[in-house]
């Protein structure tokens, strides 16, 4: 039952019950307020991705604060990876598209939704569908999920970007983003934007050359 657009839809229901007890019955805006609401979703999607068998940790040694090489078991299972630098970029295009869609709302606001959606992403990218697609269609040729710690991590570092891009100017956001696309693509022959279209639209020159790395 766990697996295609069941568990993101808990997300999403889970962050509209919060945003409607946050709006119509507290009444308020209280930066504890709000952390909670980002607890509370981090804990839901962790118990949804256990229920779908994902690890706490890395099954096969010690927690590690950094697993640099893509091609190890360890890649999405230790706390962060090269690929969180994906996650930074998503929070700045959460930021982008939440000043689109919901300008006049506030930046807290916008943010728990941001996080709303980075959440359901985490918990739909951890389903046996998403995992094989990735197995199949990637470069993620030995992935099999992320661990909690992982996600976790995912989801904070989608936080960081999203504050980045609030604070810093327009410039300034657009810039880092494009440096760590290009400083991917070098590094691991992957980013954000290779990741979606080899997802949706995987093209088999790509995969060779990811392949080789």
């Amino acid at each position: 039952m766990l697996d295609g657009f069941f568990p993101p839809l808990i997300i999403a229901g889970t962050a509209a019950t919060l945003m409607g007890w946050r709006r119509f019955v507290l009444k308020t805006s209280r930066p504890a307020v709000d952390l909670a609401f980002v607890v509370a979703l981090m804990i839901v999607a962790a118990g949804l991705e256990l229920g779908m068998g994902r690890p706490v940790t890395y099954r096969h040694g010690p927690v590690r604060l950094w697993s640099g090489d893509i091609t190890s078991d360890q890649n999405s299972q230790q706390i962060a990876d090269p690929y969180a630098l994906t996650h930074v970029t998503h929070g700045a295009a959460f930021y982008g598209l939440t000043w689109l869609a919901m300008r006049p709302a506030s930046i807290a606001t916008r943010l728990l939704v941001a996080t709303g959606v980075e959440a359901a992403w985490e918990v739909y990218e951890n389903t046996d569908t998403v995992v094989e697609r990735y197995r199949t269609e990637t470069i993620s040729l030995g992935y099999y999920g992320d661990s909690l710690i992982n996600s976790a991590a995912d989801i904070v570092a989608c936080i960081v970007g999203f504050l980045m891009a609030w604070r810093l100017p327009r410039a300034a956001t657009i810039t880092w983003v494009v440096l760590f696309e290009v400083m991917l693509v070098f590094w691991i022959r992957d980013n954000l934007t290779l990741n979606i279209l080899m997802l949706v639209y995987p093209i088999e020159a790509i995969k060779a050359w990811q392949a080789a790395i």
